[in-house]
């Protein structure tokens, strides 16, 4: 009798062919629990501490499997019954603890920690909703609650509660822990995420996302990210912050006592990697308790704290860089805003004759990069690009005062997930073409010597179909919608923003539906697909989302266009559906304005899984190019530098590209009365005057090259030994994208802990 048997026949008395996939996703929890429940968790004298607002960790039931070494046994045991690993997994709700890129990161470096045998635990909040679930209605995006909290949970709760204090209330918080397994692995690390028993999703608005924001104690955790439109939702995104980061504090100041230390030497027991500016906070925070707490000096405190905390930037984008009034903190924290202004003024006093790198500026208001970067010993970029840029143009007054502490850590995925659990059948061709080894140094490069092989292409664009019929399959099952399993597949899956230009596919949509009018019929059907999700109060970003809706019902409509032109806008894309998506991808879109995406990690898993990249210069999209060399990715566009340049002079006018004579149809079809017809007049005039009249992240000056390389991607897919060629050649260069080797470099340069092996790619 096998495990998962054992555990049917224990609990639910009966076999696993008499079980629903409900009981048997019950009971492959348990199992997990079982067996990970007896790995003793990492007990390396120092830890580093991975504090962010986002964790977009995924379904688990797979990956748990695969990392603890069940998945084998556990998928014979249900196929000979006729059930399946993926099947059960549908019962899993995805956590929902983080929305993009970011969080997507640090799950794959909590994975890769665990894997590489770090001792190393996310720290974050356990928020209830997450972001949203994003329904498509009317062809507009609809958000509601997207609940994930039930019985049947990878949380696990804790007896550890600490106090938090506010100027009218202390709040007490409850720890929750996620176990982390490492690959082949005989230890784990967690996932620390910190709630309020408090929290009542009584206060939510039915089948909405308000609530109300007064009501700190019950609306806490409920959500990612709320909306911070108005001064209410701005102040709970500070309630938020400074919870997370004084329950991590004093996590971490506990645990370096339990493991020895007098936090005097709190540098020898921990390193707290912050992940963008959401947990900056945690620096006058662990001021505050060392010197309230622990009897240090200020003076004490402060060295520590600098030789404690590293910060990792994640972008130049304004948004993402937090500038917090100190009025609004001086209302919530007192003690925190009389710190800040203290670091400031010792900032003012070492460099007085440069307030470019104040924290507090002539607004009274707190830059958090600024703090972190004064108050931490390490400053690192995501992609060796975006760390150009930030020595070079945004960061460049604090990199010539600090030029040692700022270092590039390229991105990168882990393995396990996005190639192991949801492309398995490709992972077994490279099991035989490489041996295993691959699985643990993720060194691909051995597939060089197939590139000619037509075997090989042949086996490839095999497993690409049988991945295009999964895809086709989910599709209809999830939201109705019926895609040609015959066509090109061509994706874009990322937060909706005007920087990452859903907007100049949206015109090249149009474009080729002009085309295939004409009766230009690509040789190949071509199916595009989006998957995203828009911020609640980001109007433009919405729009955007609602016109490519109005173009799919529009080509879907037409008798001419719709047998060889598809446009799919899939619903509430999460990890789970990128899962499906990204091995069924023949082209990948990586098409942001050149000098405003910081990494991109998308770019990575497509890649991986054998898709074509057409991309701009920016971010890791930059060296993915360097690796495979040019004839084998599709890029396009202005440099990043000929775009800080025309953002530095105002040099860009849209109305200058909208003249042209092959943009200009394209633009005004926004407002067109066949686009009229289904669609929202008031979205459709603002996107439409906005590209003419702003255009902020220039989707027009890069359109024409954009349409023109497209076309040629489509071209060169028909000759399939060609495409098969930069195939290979793409996958066998991805070994570098690993997060394994991301994490080794942070481990070698920045936290120097102890670690099993390392993966060095460089």
């Amino acid at each position: 009798m096998g495990q998962l048997e054992d555990i049917m026949q224990r609990e639910f008395d009966q076999s696993i062919k008499e079980s629903s996939d409900q009981e048997l996703y019950k009971g492959l929890l348990d199992l997990i629990q079982e067996v990970g429940g007896n790995l003793p968790t990492n007990d390396a004298k120092k830890k580093v501490y991975y504090v962010s607002a986002e964790f977009l960790i995924g379904k688990l039931l797979s990956n748990n499997l695969l990392n603890l070494g069940l998945y084998d046994e556990v998928e014979k045991e249900l196929n000979a019954v006729g059930k399946s690993i993926a099947d059960v997994e549908q019962a899993e709700l995805e956590p929902s603890l983080g929305n993009g890129g970011l969080g997507r990161l640090a799950a794959c470096f909590l994975d890769s920690m665990a894997s590489l045998g770090i001792n190393g635990d996310g720290v974050g909040l356990n928020y209830h909703f997450g972001l949203f679930k994003q329904l498509i209605s009317d062809y507009q995006q609809a958000a509601v609650p997207d609940e994930w909290l039930t019985q049947e949970t990878w949380l696990n709760k804790s007896s550890i509660q600490f106090e938090v204090p506010f100027r009218d209330f202390t709040l007490t918080s409850t720890l929750y822990d996620i176990d982390v397994y490492g690959y082949d692995q005989n230890k784990k690390n967690r996932l620390r995420l910190f709630d309020l028993d408090s929290v009542s999703a009584d206060i939510i608005e039915p089948n909405s996302i308000f609530f109300d924001k007064t009501n700190i104690k019950e609306n806490l955790t409920l959500f990612l990210y709320p909306d911070d439109s108005d001064h209410q939702g701005l102040l709970l995104r500070i309630y938020q912050q400074y919870f997370m980061v004084s329950n991590a504090a004093q996590l971490i100041l506990q645990e370096a006592k339990e493991r020895g230390s007098n936090l005097r030497d709190l540098a020898d027991y921990a390193v707290i990697q912050i992940n963008d500016t959401h947990p900056a906070f945690i620096i006058p925070e662990l001021i505050r308790l060392l010197t309230t707490q622990h009897g240090l000096t200020f003076e004490e405190a402060v060295e520590v704290v600098k030789s404690t905390v590293a910060f990792t930037n994640h972008t130049i984008l304004a948004e993402a860089l937090e500038k917090w009034p100190m009025a609004d903190i001086d209302m919530l924290m007192p003690e925190i805003a009389g710190i800040i202004r203290q670091l400031d003024q010792h900032v003012r006093a070492e460099f007085p004759d440069s307030p470019e790198i104040f924290i507090i500026d002539q607004n009274d208001v707190a830059h958090m990069a600024s703090m972190a970067i004064h108050f931490g010993f390490s400053t690192n970029g995501v992609a060796a690009l975006h760390t150009q840029i930030l020595k070079t143009s945004e960061l460049s007054h604090f990199y010539k005062h600090y030029p040692e502490r700022f270092n590039n850590k390229t991105n990168g995925i882990t393995f396990r997930r996005w190639i192991m659990n949801c492309n398995p059948e490709l992972a077994e061709l490279f099991d035989e073409l490489l041996g295993e080894g691959w699985r643990k140094d993720h060194d691909l490069r051995g597939l060089l010597k197939y590139e000619d092989d037509k075997e090989i292409h042949a086996r490839l664009a095999e497993l690409k179909q049988h991945n295009k019929v999964t895809l086709k399959k989910r599709l209809e099952k999830d939201q109705g919608t019926v895609i040609n399993e015959n066509s090109i597949i061509d994706i874009q899956i990322k937060r909706f923003h005007e920087y990452k230009r859903q907007q100049m596919l949206m015109l090249y949509i149009v474009h080729k539906y002009f085309d295939i009018k004409k009766g230009n019929i690509p040789a190949t059907p071509i199916t595009i697909l989006f998957g995203g999700k828009a911020a609640p109060a980001y109007t433009i970003a919405q729009d955007i989302m609602h016109t490519i809706s109005l173009l799919s019902k529009l080509i879907e409509e037409d008798p001419d266009v719709s047998p060889h032109f598809q446009v799919v806008m899939v619903e509430n894309y999460n990890v789970s559906k990128a899962e499906v998506l990204i091995p069924a991808a023949d082209i990948s879109e990586q098409i942001s304005l050149a000098s405003k995406e910081a990494s991109g990690t998308g770019n990575m898993k497509f890649m991986l899984n054998g898709a074509l990249t057409i991309c701009t210069f920016d971010g890791a999209n930059v060296e993915i190019a360097e690796r495979v060399g040019g004839d084998n990715i599709y890029t396009f566009g202005r440099s990043s530098q000929d775009i800080v340049e025309l953002y530095n002079t105002n040099g860009y006018r849209p109305q200058d590209y909208y003249s042209r004579p092959r943009i200009k149809p394209l633009v005004d079809f926004i407002v067109s009365d066949e686009m009229k017809k289904h669609g929202n007049h008031e979205r459709l005039h603002h996107l439409h005057n906005d590209i003419l009249s702003k255009d902020y992240f220039m989707a027009l000056i890069d359109l024409e090259e954009f349409i023109d390389v497209k076309e040629y991607m489509y071209e060169q897919y028909e000759d399939q030994d060609k495409w098969m060629k930069q195939v290979v050649n793409n996958i066998a260069h991805a070994g570098f994208f690993s997060s394994d080797r991301t994490i080794s470099d942070y481990n070698e340069d920045i936290w120097h802990l102890e670690s099993d092996h390392s993966i060095n790619m460089r």
